[in-house]
């Protein structure tokens, strides 16, 4: 990306038709090229955090728009620099205009994330808040949204300040020990700094153990409906949903291919691929195909529900299916459709002995609020407090072992009684990926482009 020399401008709000849209203009330039178009008030002789109305004309004194303007003198914005918020109608053609007139008048097209990574550059937010921007825009459950609001507040970057800190001035007294070196001196408590370590090591193992969770918020759960054809997936797929999305027939094989939808339980997201039948010998080459992308979905999904039929199915059927799943490590919740279609005792009967059965009706909608909280329970196992630092990101998490590697380093040094020159070493290079999180050290350009890259222009 281009250094904060120049102006940048971008359409900020989303693609299409709209009542309002706005155009955002950033940099050294941005107050002096809203005023060469605007008609109205001075905006270089205006306050800052003020809104005024105008009209904005091009070269040839054509009014283009009918707009409100919002002056931010840096460092007092978004980015730290001099920003301008352009408000004018929703019209794709018009903000078009309006940003091709801001171009005309000295600025350029902003790069994906531009805005916000020079927010970062100008220190208004370290890199995991940057980061937190990109996660908010994305956010498609309560869930999401709250762990990104929190780290957007510097929730996680308030806990890697702390490790940081103590580890800092631990540092710091270890190099002042070097400086005093022939006359033997001990700044630093070997104890204390032992003490130290294992306490941030069990808050980096917690940060760690996170990010599963954090991964299940930020991208959703994959949740494949598996079993015999006419069985019900399809039925509980609808019944799941509240509406009727999947084809339902009483002719084995109706579902071909396999069929994706979302569904929010307790703020989180859950895709459920409702898959075909899977049954053993088929002449027919379309469902064969389909059998095949049943079990492919089946092993790649985070949690399988095993679909069986309250009427036709056996222990030994569920037991061998059961036992499949254990061998390839697939975490399942087996349910039993129809039950509305047989006594408490008839399936008491039938199926006893047989641990973990959740009984259903699909098509009666029977106990699908029991069930989602089932799959919610299996996979969160246990209440999510976002107000907990939570990670969600994989660069934060590989960094974070690399913190863990570095501190388990540290601590074996220390029962080696490693000189001080060398511990030295190996604390500084856990400050560094500790740095490497946040930003506080020099991070690679390209790694800068990567992270920026997948904001949307504009943001």
């Amino acid at each position: 990306m281009i250094g904060n020399v120049d102006t940048i401008a971008a359409i900020a709000t989303a693609a299409g038709v709209g009542a309002i849209g706005v155009i955002r203009l950033s940099g050294k330039d941005a107050i002096l090229i809203a005023d060469k178009m605007f008609v109205g008030k001075k905006l270089a002789e205006q306050k800052s955090h003020t809104l005024h109305f105008g009209t904005l004309k091009n070269q040839y004194s054509e009014i283009v728009d009918e707009v409100v303007i919002s002056i931010f003198k840096g460092p007092r914005s978004y980015t730290g620099e001099d920003t301008i918020e352009i408000s004018g109608h929703g019209s794709p053609y018009v903000l078009q205009n309006i940003l091709q007139l801001c171009i005309e008048n000295g600025a350029r097209m902003a790069e994906p994330g531009e805005f916000t990574q020079r927010a970062f550059f100008n220190g208004k937010m370290d890199l995991t808040q940057a980061e937190a921007v990109a996660d908010l825009i994305s956010a498609d459950s309560k869930a999401a949204q709250q762990a990104a609001l929190n780290q957007l507040r510097g929730g996680f970057s308030g806990d890697l300040k702390q490790l940081r800190e103590q580890l800092i001035n631990f540092a710091a007294l270890i190099e002042l020990e070097l400086d005093f070196g022939e006359e033997d001196v001990a700044f630093a408590d070997r104890k204390q700094l032992e003490q130290l370590i294992k306490t941030l090591s069990e808050a980096t193992q917690q940060l760690i153990h996170s990010f599963q969770l954090g991964n299940v918020i930020k991208k959703g759960v994959s949740v494949a409906l598996i079993g015999k054809p006419n069985v019900g997936k399809s039925t509980l797929l609808n019944a799941l949903l509240n509406e009727e999305r999947a084809i339902v027939s009483a002719i084995a094989g109706t579902t071909r291919d396999t069929i994706e939808e979302a569904l929010n339980i307790n703020g989180i997201v859950f895709r459920l691929i409702d898959t075909a039948g899977i049954r053993e010998h088929t002449s027919d080459a379309i469902e064969q195909i389909g059998v095949g992308r049943s079990l492919e979905k089946m092993r790649e999904a985070d949690i399988v529900i095993a679909l069986f039929d309250a009427l036709e199915s056996t222990k030994l059927e569920i037991e061998e299916m059961q036992k499949s799943l254990d061998e390839e490590y697939i975490k399942y919740i087996s349910v039993i459709n129809k039950a509305d279609e047989r006594t408490p005792a008839a399936l008491s009967e039938r199926f006893k002995e047989v641990p973990g059965l959740i009984f259903i009706s699909a098509k009666e909608k029977d106990q699908i609020d029991e069930l989602k909280q089932s799959i919610f329970d299996a996979v969160i196992e246990g209440k999510i407090n976002t107000e907990n630092t939570i990670v969600t990101n994989t660069r934060h998490h590989s960094a974070l072992k690399k913190v863990a590697e570095s501190l388990v380093e540290i601590q074996e040094g220390m029962r080696k009684e490693i000189s001080g020159d060398l511990l030295s070493i190996d604390i500084r290079r856990c400050l560094y990926f500790l740095g490497t999180i946040t930003g506080q050290v020099e991070i690679d350009r390209d790694i800068l482009g990567t992270i920026f890259g997948k904001f949307c222009i504009g943001k």
